[in-house]
């Protein structure tokens, strides 16, 4: 981030720019009577000018240099309000992203300097979009909202990588209607939804729904748009105005995640809810390019056993062969928003459904949690090169409110394998990468305290039989935090201070793997969260802890003989 000069109220971010750079800004009036204005000015002479009225919100401007060199962007703070300000040059931000001049206090970036999972640059974030490789790179979108740390007005955010794991940001890339951003009263926006390659054309298609809370009939409507660039699209059109009739559904209408079928068609699965219970919509069409046409084809699944439950972010995708095999297995992934599991009081479960898929209907095999802990939501997924890989949200909306910061992360990407009667989903295997040294390989074993400098690491645990007990103690400032498999299964320990206690002693939610018997276990801590990977990924946990503040030490407790080996990695990106 470049640095910024204040003299009295007058406010100077400057930054050396390269030639044609893009720059967007976000800015406000301070209050109604007087325009919120920025200059730019390169080689001390002044080149543009951007100016808002708005008072209520932040407005967009974008401005390009026609030269390179040491730009400066001018403004007075008694009149104008700027939340961010950031710089590209479109030939080159693929592989170099943007460079953030400015954010403000109510919108800055989570304090996590040895941090190694995916977090946006500034702002709100919640569930990936678009996920999938385009023109050679994976590129990750997101919801998201510029201009704090609160959910609202929602946008796509947008990141490019080589290896799943090292991200550039880049520019914003759906933006809402100007009526929606023009007040920050949480009435909607782009939400949530999925892109697919546009052929031989190069670029993307993306699709989403658009939220106006009070439009009517429909609050939600399913819009799609386009990228020739993947820097920005086009206009957004409406392909699907209207609900399905006479299936008594709720207002719920959302994520469209698009995917070639069996037979050759594009399919489209939404979520929903009904009088019965949450509902997987499947419209499908033969335009090739999957820009029109598309007609309902019926509910795909109906899930009772939550009554309430909307299922948000479906995900239909092929795991073990190519689509048009009628012998492939196929998931189906889905959220269910409202969900409580009786036995562990867990919110907002994440299901998977394996089975085989015609083209109409989904034949389950069977289905499993995607992870014990739930702070996997919102997961996306598809198949880079015959291999399925997805990433959720490292997060939960049970503990989202709209009264307080939430920053978030995204979860470590992750494979998806068929295997045993089994889903797997192990982290990808450019994890490893990360690993820029080895900080213990014999005193945890031994039951002896290993302190962690930064918290940033990946521990890796051998057990001598399956489902051999052992206790794994996180000293963390803020929260009782450890790892324990016992007879009952796999379990993360999570507490605040003074969370309740039940009669029996252990808090709820309880987060566990019931009757897990793992005999490897991979752990990975970051500031903000403790992922959890049982036998290569056949049980995993996800669990977001409060607050910023690394673990300290760890510490293992097990019988003489039950763990045969211990180590510990130092993380960094």
């Amino acid at each position: 981030m470049a640095d910024a000069i204040t003299t009295e109220t007058l406010k100077v971010l400057q930054a050396d720019v390269p030639l044609s750079a893009t720059l967007h800004v976000w800015l406000k009036a301070v209050t109604p009577d007087a325009p919120g204005t920025m200059a730019f000015m390169l080689g001390g002479d002044k080149i543009g000018e951007v100016s808002v009225s708005n008072a209520e919100e932040y407005v967009f401007r974008t401005f390009v240099a026609s030269s390179g060199g040491a730009l400066s962007c001018v403004y007075d703070t008694k009149t104008t309000a700027v939340s961010v300000a950031y710089f590209f040059n479109a030939a080159e931000v693929v592989e170099k992203g943007i460079t953030v001049m400015h954010t403000s206090a109510a919108n800055a970036p989570a304090p996590v300097p040895h941090g190694y999972h995916f977090r946006p640059p500034f702002g709100w974030m919640n569930d990936p979009n678009g996920f999938g490789r385009f023109a050679g790179r994976p590129h990750l979108f997101y919801q998201h909202y510029s201009h704090g740390l609160r959910w609202n007005t929602m946008h796509w955010g947008h990141a490019v990588s080589e290896d799943y794991i090292h991200w550039h940001h880049m520019p914003i890339f759906l933006f809402p209607s100007e009526d929606l951003t023009a007040r920050p009263d949480r009435r909607g926006g782009a939400f949530s939804g999925s892109a697919i390659p546009m052929g031989d054309e190069g670029g993307i298609r993306v699709f989403f729904t658009e939220q106006v809370i009070d439009r009517t009939p429909e609050t939600q409507v399913q819009l799609t748009a386009t990228s020739h660039n993947i820097i920005t699209a086009s206009q957004a059109e409406v392909i699907l105005a209207n609900r399905p009739v006479g299936l008594g559904l709720t207002l719920d209408f959302r994520d469209p995640y698009v995917v070639k079928g069996p037979d050759g068609l594009w399919k489209m699965v939404l979520g929903s809810l009904s009088q019965q219970g949450g509902v997987i919509l499947l419209y499908e069409t033969d335009d090739p390019t999957a820009a029109a046409g598309w007609r309902f084809a019926g509910t795909l699944l109906l899930e009772e056993r939550f009554g309430t439950a909307v299922i948000e972010c479906p995900c239909l995708l092929p795991l073990d062969g190519p689509a048009d095999d009628p012998d492939t297995h196929w998931a189906l992934v889905y959220g269910l928003m409202n969900s409580t599991h009786a036995d562990t009081g867990r919110k907002n479960l994440t299901l998977i459904a394996v089975g085989h898929f015609d083209g109409v209907r989904f034949m389950t095999d069977f289905e499993q949690e995607l992870d014990f802990g739930t702070d996997n939501y919102a997961f996306q997924a598809f198949v880079d090169a015959g291999v399925p890989v997805g990433i959720g949200w490292l997060a939960n909306w049970a503990d989202v409110s709209h009264t307080i910061d939430f920053p978030t992360a995204m979860t470590l990407p992750r494979n998806l394998r068929l295997e045993d009667g089994a889903i797997l989903t192990p982290p990808v295997e450019a994890v490893e990468s990360l690993r820029s040294g080895i900080i213990d390989d014999t005193g945890l074993a031994a039951g002896k305290t290993v302190q962690l400098e930064t918290g940033a690491v990946e521990i890796l645990l051998d057990l001598s039989w399956p489902g051999a007990s052992f206790v794994l103690h996180f000293d963390h400032p803020d929260a009782d935090l450890a790892l324990q498999l016992d007879a009952e299964g796999l379990s993360i320990l999570y507490a605040l201070p003074g969370q309740h206690a039940q009669p029996d002693g252990v808090t709820e939610p309880r987060y566990i793997a019931r009757g897990a018997r793992p005999v490897h276990l991979r752990i990975f801590l970051d500031a903000g969260s403790i992922e959890v990977f049982a036998d290569h990924g056949r049980w995993a946990g996800t669990k977001r802890i409060e607050g910023f503040e690394p673990v300290r030490s760890v510490r293992l407790e097990a019988a003489e003989g039950y763990v045969t080996s211990g180590r510990i990695f130092a993380l960094k990106l």
